[in-house]
């Protein structure tokens, strides 16, 4: 299976008071097809500066991010927004919803941004909401949803337009328990359902419960992978209390 998404040697270097500094040192990964992954870590370790980095937000100092067989590295600012635009999708702790918008228009926002906003797309948007369980707060304002109902809606606005990839930067930081297990747990089925490479930062490890690999990164490294469901259920336990 060809993988959606490929890091090779990638390295992300700063200068600090004259000394250089490897926020990500000679990282490589894959993602595949269908395939959710948690990136985990403590602060410092560089999982953020790598996810920008995937994510096209900011280019590494050597290697390659190839999504789709296309490398990052080697396009200009101008297409590399582009490409971001078109075949990324995001989801943030904050949300970022538009608060003037509609529950339906904010997902249909990413369509728009495209150009590509038709009956077809629409229904598209409608179904992701009613997968979600929102199908009867589509005309309901950001203002007017709990703080999962609206991670829910940037969910579906990540996912709208097809993404190869979709990103997700500490998406339970502001969820109580229940909700966090919810959202993770329905981000995880349309990842799986939608065939798409996903990627989940974040310091909850109990949530790590649905992802099919875990990377764990240390000191700009990554310091393991885990693979195999019964040790990535044995991970999440230990992570319970």
């Amino acid at each position: 299976m060809t993988p959606v998404l490929e890091a090779k040697s990638v390295t992300k270097t700063y200068e600090v008071e004259s000394n250089t500094i490897n926020a990500v040192d000679e990282v490589s990964l894959e993602i595949l097809p269908g395939e959710f992954v948690a990136l985990v870590g403590p602060s410092g370790s560089g999982k953020t500066t790598m996810l920008a980095m995937l994510a096209g937000l900011l280019s590494p100092t050597q290697g390659s991010i190839l999504i789709g067989g296309q490398d990052l590295a080697g396009m200009s600012e101008a297409d590399r927004t582009n490409f971001r635009r078109e075949r990324v999708g995001f989801t943030f702790q904050s949300n970022n919803l538009v608060p003037y918008l509609t529950v339906r228009e904010n997902v249909e926002l990413m369509l728009r941004l495209n150009r590509r906003l038709n009956g077809t797309t629409k229904r598209r948007a409608a179904q992701l909401l009613e997968q979600l369980g929102l199908g009867d707060r589509m005309k309901n304002l950001p203002s007017q949803l709990s703080g999962g109902q609206q991670q829910r809606v940037a969910i579906a606005r990540a996912l709208v337009h097809k993404p190869n990839i979709v990103l997700a930067d500490e998406p339970t930081a502001s969820l109580d328990t229940k909700r966090a297990f919810q959202v993770v747990g329905t981000f995880a089925d349309l990842v799986h359902a939608e065939n798409l490479a996903g990627i989940m930062v974040t310091h909850d490890l109990r949530m790590v419960k649905f992802v099919d690999k875990i990377i764990q990164m240390q000191d700009g490294k990554v310091a393991s992978v885990l693979t195999d469901k019964a040790e990535i259920e044995a991970f999440a336990s230990a992570h319970l209390n």
